[in-house]
């Protein structure tokens, strides 16, 4: 992943819900073109946070059971406001249900008080070795540095 869009963890209701923190700064690489004279995060990433706060989620609920925990689908996206530099969004996502594959979630964005983004996700999760046996190795090794990077976003 080229963008990592959760900087902590601010809470956890293990299979629950969580909360997550991404402190926006001018100095990310992206904003630079979006847009030069009013830099706001570009919407996908604001989609992206919420993705990866609900798969911190579902690796938590599982124990990093597998090493892809994917977008699905998302709908019902709303984008409420703009989001500058300067500025930190607060996620919230509450998990529908967690299954062995898949899993639904609805997930909010929140700077103070102003809505800025919400969604209904759907997330599948697997091994790369499920369809291909040979990449076990490859798939312990991801898992190993999500737990690595959880065990410095997950501060409480």
């Amino acid at each position: 992943m080229k963008f990592i869009l959760i900087d902590k963890v601010i809470s956890l209701d293990a299979g629950k819900e969580i909360k997550t923190l991404k402190n926006v700064s001018l100095a990310e690489e992206y904003l630079g073109d979006h847009f030069p004279i009013f830099p706001v995060l570009p919407g996908v990433m604001l989609l992206e946070g919420m993705v990866e706060s609900a798969s911190w989620l579902v690796r938590d609920a599982q124990n990093f059971r597998n090493s892809m925990v994917l977008l699905h689908k998302a709908v019902n996206v709303k984008y409420k406001s703009f989001l500058a530099p300067g500025n930190s969004i607060e996620y919230t996502v509450t998990a529908k249900k967690i299954d062995e594959n898949s899993s639904t979630f609805i997930a909010q964005g929140t700077s103070g008080d102003l809505p800025i983004v919400e969604a209904r996700l759907t997330l599948r999760h697997f091994n790369l070795a499920d369809q291909k046996p040979e990449l076990a190795k490859t798939d312990e090794l991801i898992i190993e540095k999500l737990k690595q990077r959880w065990n410095l976003l997950n501060i409480l």
